[in-house]
């Protein structure tokens, strides 16, 4: 037996002004991980294609693992890298294989393409139509009929954060493994609503979000092979953008609609739950000021990098000092400019920079706003450090050079590379202890929550700058479907 294993993962934020090379999809290396690099990266960790790699090592199967790229979400990805690694995966199963399993995340687009996954699947299909294909998804897919039509199982995660990766892994790979044996038949039924979900609202802590995956557990404790309700991810102005649902059953295609409305229909019928409302700056950080007891996470949360955003904008940072806030980690700003002024200057040197600001926002009518700032350089890295988890246990995380820069009252985190803070390494990596601090200003939505909700004494989220606004009327929806909600007041979903 002959399978092939691959990861590509990217989350489009077509908002964003960051750029998508071939080099963004690499951690700790020029380019991604290929063949034996691939397999020995992801084997035992806790992601899907961990998962996939264990399924198919039980199964005694010969594995091939032609590529595994994964890049912080960003811009539309450019053609050139696409090509570069679905060719990859192409060829591995032209070669011949008995199945197929695919780490996607399920929201990449392209220069030229709106839906990535569901043409790398095609194209899968035109080499072999009939191979057993089995693929993993992030809940942030925006699905495209492509998509269904070419997998034979797929399955996305229930937790938002992500913590259950290698769980989906493990869902989307044994039904394929079962088909292999003759045991199952897998169907596939999908539909979609006309929401756009705003990601602060779309977090399984909180309703109706956590309803709607525990739903989707019981439909596969009562029958179904997988059960996938996906939020969407709202920052992508593509057509089908927005909320979806997609139901594996075994021979029985009936059951599978059946669930799949009854999925959309909690989300559509909840649907003002999904909207968020923002609070301004100065109120969220004059309640911080009067919390005494620590750490207090405040949220810069128009500003995540792990939903395109350029990590360099200094609204809530500026807000922080300016309010005089003390015993402060600030993870993180993007400057590699300022790092490698602050590596020449060396540890223990004084320096005064301008930092941040350093990329324009044209999609928001924003242009960078540099922060000027004193004080101290008190580490230097190589932004290298491993997940201890929760979320994607084990898996190398790559800020790029970083140093820590200590003004007195805050201590900032300057990376070279794109990182959203979801694991408590983030700090203990560069020598900060989080538990130390009073405050912890995150740039985050909600993929913290793993790592930092449960040392947390309170959450301030905070409303600052960038392309991931929480504030639909910032952002100009040019190709999503119409209407929409929440851009468009509907009461039935059409």
């Amino acid at each position: 037996m002959r399978v092939v294993i691959a990861m590509m993962k990217h989350e489009t934020n077509t908002f964003s002004p960051v750029p998508t090379p071939l080099g963004r999809f690499a951690k700790g290396q020029p380019e991604p991980y290929y063949g034996k690099d691939a397999f020995d990266a992801f084997k035992g960790t806790g992601t899907a294609m961990g998962a996939f790699i264990e399924l198919a090592e039980a199964a005694g199967a010969e594995i091939v693992t032609p590529v595994a790229a994964s890049a912080p979400p960003s811009k539309e990805v450019e053609d050139k890298a696409y090509e570069h690694i679905a060719k990859l995966i192409c060829d591995a199963v032209a070669e011949g294989c008995d199945a197929v399993l695919l780490d996607l995340h399920g929201a990449m687009v392209t220069e030229s393409l709106e839906d990535g996954e569901g043409t790398l699947l095609k194209r899968l299909r035109a080499i072999d139509p009939t191979v057993p294909i089995g693929v993993s998804f992030d809940m942030h897919t925006n699905l495209y009929p492509e998509i269904a039509e070419h997998a034979t199982v797929l399955a996305g995660y229930q937790t938002y954060p992500h913590i259950d990766n290698y769980e989906t892994g493990m869902r989307a790979g044994k039904p394929i493994f079962a088909m292999l044996k003759g045991e199952v038949k897998p169907v596939i039924a999908w539909d979609n609503r006309p929401m756009l979900p705003h990601v602060m609202r779309q977090g399984t802590d909180d309703f109706p979000n956590r309803e709607i995956q525990a739903r989707c557990k019981e439909m596969e404790q009562q029958g179904a092979l997988t059960a996938t309700f996906f939020v969407g991810f709202p920052h992508a102005d593509i057509s089908l953008a927005g909320s979806s649902a997609v139901v594996v059953t075994d021979s029985d295609p009936d059951l599978a609609k059946k669930y799949v409305d009854e999925l959309l229909d909690m989300a559509w019928q909840n649907r003002e739950a999904f909207v968020y409302k923002i609070e301004p700056l100065a109120e969220s950080l004059a309640r911080a000021k009067e919390i005494k007891d620590g750490p207090v996470v405040l949220l810069d949360h128009f500003d995540n990098s792990a939903s395109g955003g350029t990590m360099d904008t200094t609204t809530v940072l500026r807000g922080i000092i300016e309010a005089g806030l003390e015993s402060v980690a600030a993870f993180a700003i993007f400057d590699p400019a300022s790092v490698q002024e602050m590596i020449a200057a060396g540890v223990g040197a004084k320096v005064t920079l301008k930092l941040g600001g350093k990329m324009d926002m044209p999609s928001i009518g924003k242009t960078g706003e540099p922060l000027e700032v004193s004080g101290t350089v008190r580490v230097i890295t190589n932004g290298q450090y491993r997940n201890r988890g929760p979320a994607s246990k084990g898996v190398l995380m790559d800020m790029g050079p970083t140093v820590v820069l200590d003004t007195g009252k805050v201590e900032i985190v300057v990376v070279s590379r794109h990182q959203e803070p979801n694991d408590l390494n983030a700090f203990y990596s560069v020598g900060i202890d989080p538990l130390s601090k009073r405050y912890l200003m995150l740039k985050s939505r909600i993929h913290y929550r793993a790592g930092f909700k449960p040392i947390a004494k309170a959450i301030i989220e905070c409303a600052g700058t960038g392309v991931c606004t929480s504030d639909y009327s910032q952002l100009t929806f040019k190709r999503v479907r119409r209407p929409v909600y929440p851009l468009d007041l509907i009461n039935e979903p059409g």
